[in-house]
């Protein structure tokens, strides 16, 4: 019966289930992404890090400190292998091999363009337990020519007349250089035999932003006492070797000696649970869709089964119960449920494929794409459950149609009659919602609040729909028109379609609008200004012998000197007298301070002022008092130590200790170009300890900009510029991947949304049809019926799309004001046209099918749809 009873009425069914075609789609692509995604990440967790184990330390010569630490957890084994690079047979006695790599920031020249710009300097050198030049040890770089590394490392061994270096690509896009033209750097010109692709566990991402330079020796001069350098140590172990237990050892010896370090192990824990919080996400964009999809299905059952009502009266007349009669259209609808699911796990496999290139520039591996069962049957259920549990509302009615109706006009009473099971499946929608949005978080709380977000929106945008059919009922206009009246008039009568469509019309612009603002708000937080007396300039790791020829310099250029600050270097050695290693044997409020507060650096300065970009929270300014030194605390930061006004700090600056206490607190905006700190000291204590200053100035454009670059390269090659101009280009670039992230996946809700906006108007056709063909009967005109039926679609899609916007408004300012914590001001402009477009689209599907009514007589009509 349920597949004979749909021939006559599947075109409508077809509709209900494109309703959550894209929503499975973008779910199934999405999880099928990250099942591809963590897959990948196992395979390639070595490459991600190019070694077995990496310890790091902002200080030189740590060899002797971790070489006796190793060797009695690794033993030596003695091995030969050949030098994949040198062709060497070589012979191994050593626990293990490693490669020294020293990176620093630089600025960097290029003759041939006259470019200068900021870069990521590293050198690398080889330890003497090693076997010699094979780094990375996993993994390989990317460069073309795939020989420069080759030839690159052959002058570790070989004396050659021009040195050579491998420059990232990035940076020889920028400046138009090729191979073989020459970069300088600290002075020393250094020949061009090959552009950096990709390194281990690098992205398209971090080297837009941090452009490298690999270079054979660092130049005399470019570091210097202060320079902020990082020195890493790769090391490979033999075979089978527990590199786990290895740290378990000796990790917090090597942690006491300054020493942090990384592991196959961990990097693949942190870039898992990275990419994890991206999927999360993602699928939160997706399960929006899905309740999209979901409003559609219930929507285009709600108008279906009041079209079926007639059918359901005779089937009950011969003898159907009403069970009978609510399993046939059960059965309707979770086939088709199923067929839609089906086909949108099918879209969204094809989809999957995409996404790697979609998120390439973000990802520091390959990810291999293969077909996930888990993530296709997943959603196959998914859309199977969510078309059963959303159709069962109106579903739930057809067990109470009485075979009178087959006599009666009016089944209103049938179809809100009082259904205690009706409450039972409002708890499970809400309790798949909760569910679904938990699995997807791992927060309860966050699921509650998702979920009561999505009640309220609908609680609020009901309320419009019904207030809408109340006002017009009870201030119905007797005066105005025929046209206006008559239009009106559907609003209210029986079988009208106001609520529903104010619904799920409203919820679609809600999402667009939504969405449009929050990608506005989010990448609005970046503000560099460069009007006014911003600077534009920045110039850092300046020393104290250089400072005065570096302000000659900037004035020589005719540029001013917008700020110049000291930073000094430090440690945190403990707090109110108890050191990291013993703070969690006392019962003081500092038990709960994070490791990472001692472990480190800190990078202070010193006034007794205030700046621009601070505002006082607590206590005092910097100051001392008594020969007491109070500093002043970054409020967040102070918050996340766990330390309160009153506490006392002792810092370590490079030996010598210093005893504070603290006595203000304040709150930086850190968008603001100005050098902002998370510690401020007092001035007259800090002013002999060693330190390098920063400069900030303007340049009115390019041409300054890169005449000051080149003096500084000249004159001063430790100290690096940042040019703000760059930054903002790169930055903008940056934004405009991640933008096309946020679109290309909002994609998928706005079509869903779309389409459920477009199912509801058609299949709400079949409502009004046979009282546009009486209509016609009795005369009117084909004129009137089209300004009939526009103006109800058009007060409908206005209504819905300003109830939809106003919510989004107040939703993106909640996020704005309690989330992001950013001046909320939108633009109308964009949102008037979304309000427009939206009710455009509800007008022309309206009046699009009301055009049998006005192209066919009224008897052909009535005989089709009888």
């Amino acid at each position: 019966m349920a597949w004979r009873d749909s021939r006559r009425s599947r075109q409508r069914l077809l509709l209900f289930m494109s309703a959550i075609v894209l929503g499975i789609a973008a779910l199934v692509a999405i999880n099928s992404f990250g099942d591809n995604l963590s897959r990948s990440i196992d395979d390639q967790a070595r490459e991600l890090l190019g070694a077995d184990l990496v310890l790091s330390s902002n200080e030189p010569n740590k060899e002797k400190l971790f070489y006796p630490l190793l060797k009695r957890v690794a033993p030596d084994i003695s091995r030969r292998y050949t030098n994949k690079y040198t062709d060497k047979n070589i012979l191994i006695s050593s626990p293990y091999e490693y490669t020294r790599e020293i990176s620093f920031a630089s600025m960097v020249a290029f003759p041939k363009s006259r470019g200068v710009r900021l870069a990521q300097i590293k050198h690398l050198s080889y330890g003497d337990s090693g076997g010699g030049n094979d780094y990375p040890y996993y993994g390989q770089w990317q460069i073309v020519p795939q020989s420069a590394q080759k030839r690159w490392l052959s002058q570790f061994h070989n004396a050659v007349k021009q040195p050579y270096a491998l420059v990232d690509d990035a940076l020889m896009i920028q400046f138009g250089a090729q191979v073989g033209d020459s970069i300088q750097v600290g002075g020393v010109s250094y020949k061009i035999i090959g552009r950096v692709l990709k390194t281990p566990g690098q992205s398209a991402v971090t080297s837009t932003v941090a452009p490298t330079v690999f270079l054979p020796f660092v130049a005399e001069g470019l570091i210097q006492r202060g320079s902020r350098v990082n020195y890493k140590y790769y090391f490979r172990f033999a075979d089978g070797t527990d590199i786990e237990k290895i740290i378990k050892q000796v990790g917090p010896k090597l942690e006491k000696a300054g020493l942090n370090y990384d592991t196959v192990t961990a990097r693949k824990k942190q870039t898992g649970r990275s990419f994890a919080d991206l999927t999360k996400y993602l699928s939160l964009v997706a399960f929006v869709a899905l309740l999209l999809g979901c409003v559609g299905v219930a929507s285009a059952v709600q108008l279906y089964v009041k079209e079926k009502v007639t059918s359901v009266a005779i089937l009950r007349t011969l003898g159907a119960s009403g069970r009978q009669a609510f399993l046939i259209y059960l059965i309707q609808t979770a086939l088709m449920g199923l067929m839609g699911a089906i086909i949108g796990a099918l879209i969204g496999s094809v989809v999957q494929l995409v996404l790697p290139r979609v998120f390439g520039n973000f990802l520091p591996i390959t990810v291999e794409t293969t077909l996930s069962g888990s993530a296709i049957l997943g959603g196959i259920g998914t859309g199977l459950l969510i078309s059963v549990l959303f159709a069962l509302l109106p579903l739930l009615a057809i067990r109470n149609v009485s075979p009178l109706r087959t006599l009666r006009s009016s089944y209103e009473d049938d179809l809100s009659n009082r259904d205690p099971l009706r409450w039972l499946v409002y708890f499970l929608v809400i309790g798949f919602i909760v569910g679904f949005a938990y699995l997807q978080t791992h927060n309860f709380m966050l699921a509650l609040g998702f979920t009561g977000g999505l009640a309220l929106a609908f609680g609020i945008l009901t309320a419009l729909g019904l207030g809408l059919i109340w006002l017009v009922r009870r201030f119905f206009p007797a005066s105005w028109s025929y046209i206006w009246r008559q239009s009106l008039a559907n609003l209210y009568r029986p079988n009208n379609q106001t609520l529903i469509l104010v619904t799920s019309i409203g919820l679609g612009a809600f999402l667009i609008a939504t969405l449009y603002l929050t990608q506005g708000l989010l990448l609005g937080r970046v503000e560099l200004s460069s009007s006014g007396n911003q600077p534009n300039m920045v110039l850092f790791d300046i020393q104290n012998e250089q400072i005065a020829g570096i302000r000659s310099l900037v004035k020589k250029q005719r540029l001013p000197i917008v700020q110049e600050v000291p930073v000094v270097t430090m440690r945190l050695s403990d707090i109110n007298g108890t050191t990291e290693s013993l703070r969690k044997d006392t019962k003081d409020t500092t038990a709960k301070t994070p490791k990472w507060a001692f472990t480190r650096e800190y990078r202070v300065t010193y006034r007794d002022t205030l700046i621009s970009s601070e505002k006082l929270t607590s206590g005092k300014a910097p100051y001392q008092e008594n020969g007491a030194i109070y500093v002043s605390i970054e409020k967040d930061f102070l918050d996340r130590m766990h330390i309160k006004l009153g506490d006392t700090l002792d810092f370590n600056v490079q030996g010598a200790p210093i005893q504070t206490i603290v006595g203000g607190t304040r709150e930086v905006e850190w968008n603001r170009v100005q050098t902002n700190f998370l510690v401020v000291f007092p001035s007259g204590v800090l002013e002999q300890a060693p330190q390098f200053h920063v400069l900030m100035t303007r340049v009115p454009n390019n041409q300054a900009s890169a005449t000051l670059q080149r003096a500084l390269v000249s004159n001063f090659p430790n100290v690096s510029a940042i040019d703000l101009g760059l930054i903002l280009k790169t930055v903008d670039d940056i934004l405009g991947q991640i933008s096309f992230v946020i679109q290309f996946m909002a994609l998928f809700s706005i079509l869903t949304g779309l389409l459920v906006l477009a199912s509801s108007v058609v299949i709400s056709k079949y409502q009004r049809l046979r009282e546009s063909v009486l209509l016609r009967t009795l005369g009117a005109s084909r004129a009137q019926i089209l300004r009939i039926t526009a103006l109800e679609y058009g007060l409908l899609g206005l209504l819905a799309a300003l109830s939809g916007i106003l919510l989004s408004v107040v939703g993106t300012w909640a996020l704005a004001r309690f989330v992001f914590e950013v001046p909320y001001q939108p633009n109308l402009l964009p949102l008037l046209i979304i309000s427009f477009s939206v009710t455009a689209m509800t007008v022309l599907i309206g009046v699009f099918n009301s055009r049998e009514v006005l192209v066919r007589p009224p008897l052909d009509v009535l005989r089709a749809e009888g």
